[in-house]
Order: C-alpha cells, then sequence, then structure tokens
C-alpha cells in the first residue's frame, strides 16, 4: 500500500497560452550530481496547431506512443518517472499560432492554407529547438535529445532565446 503525499504545483496562467515555444525539461534523479534536460518546443509538423507549453507537459509525462518522447528518453536510461523532480523551462511564445477556425470543417478545407501560415515560424522555432540543445551540450549538460533540424533562425532572435535560457543554465551564459 503506498502512503499518500500532498503536493502543490504552481503553473504560470501565460503558460497556457498557445503558440511557438521553446522550452527545457530539467529532471533531477536523486543520487545524481547533475540533472538531465530535454529540450522541445511547440508549434506541430503535421497540422497547423501550435499548443501551449502546459499542454506538452502533460504529453511528455504520459503514455501515449507518439507524444511521450520524455517519458521515452527517461526510461530508456532507467529511470523511474516517479523517483525524479521535474522542472519546465519555457520561453515564448516566440510567435503566436496561426488562426485556428473554431469549426472543425474549416479547419479540414483551409488545412493546406494554414500550414502554408504555419510552416515558416515552426521552421524558425525548430532551428532554435536544435540549436538550445546543442548550446546546452556544449556548455556541459546533459541533454537526453539530439535535435535533427535543416532550418536555420533569425541570428537575433537566437541571441534573445541563449540569452533567455542562460538565466536558468549559467553556464550557457560563456556563448551569448
Amino acid at each position: 500500500m503506498t502512503t499518500a503525499a500532498t503536493y502543490r504545483l504552481t503553473l504560470p496562467g501565460a503558460m497556457l497560452r498557445r503558440g511557438f515555444w521553446l522550452y527545457v525539461w530539467e529532471v533531477k534523479v536523486a543520487g545524481e550530481p547533475e540533472p538531465w534536460l530535454y529540450v522541445g518546443r511547440t508549434g506541430d509538423n503535421s497540422s497547423p496547431n501550435a499548443s501551449a507549453p502546459y499542454t506538452r507537459m502533460g504529453q511528455h509525462l504520459g503514455s501515449l506512443e507518439n507524444q511521450s518522447a520524455l517519458r521515452k528518453h527517461l526510461v530508456g536510461k532507467g529511470l523511474t518517472l516517479e523517483e525524479c523532480t521535474f522542472h519546465l523551462i519555457s520561453h515564448g511564445p516566440i510567435h503566436p499560432e496561426v488562426e485556428r477556425p473554431a469549426n472543425i470543417e474549416e479547419r479540414k478545407s483551409r488545412h493546406a492554407e494554414l500550414m502554408d501560415l504555419h510552416r515558416p515560424l515552426r521552421d524558425e522555432v525548430g532551428a532554435y529547438e536544435r540549436d538550445l540543445a546543442v548550446a546546452l551540450d556544449v556548455a556541459g549538460y546533459r541533454v537526453l535529445n539530439t535535435v535533427k533540424w535543416k532550418p536555420v533562425g533569425d541570428p537575433a532572435r537566437w541571441q534573445e532565446v541563449l540569452k533567455a535560457f542562460s538565466e536558468h543554465f549559467p553556464k550557457l551564459g560563456r556563448a551569448v
């Protein structure tokens, strides 16, 4: 029988805003001196949707095969999720989500048009996701995932992203 306990999670309301966000999961494991990091972004590859970091938070720790990348990485390392402490550091939205018609039929009929608006934003933020994962790794952090992405982002905006995350990951400050 398990012992009941009480926990508190604080969630800033702004993390409910849909759009193109970057985030880093910091996973602390008891007995390990350094946390594991997982770098991600919002902004789907297959639809013109860009969810909130809060939404991705639950998906990453859930059990759906195509949404639980963080869980897979941790389990692959032999870690038990219930014994970890999770911190989610989010930056954004870098861009708002493209128009999202309320009517499902309109979403379907305008899918190609909405994807044309979505893709450039997704590609830009995907470049920052890749660059952030590389920068954290080069700075000496333990990064769980490798982000494979070809497009490039805006150098000035990348510096803003790097500066924002260096506040939480001080070794990144050397790259700013």
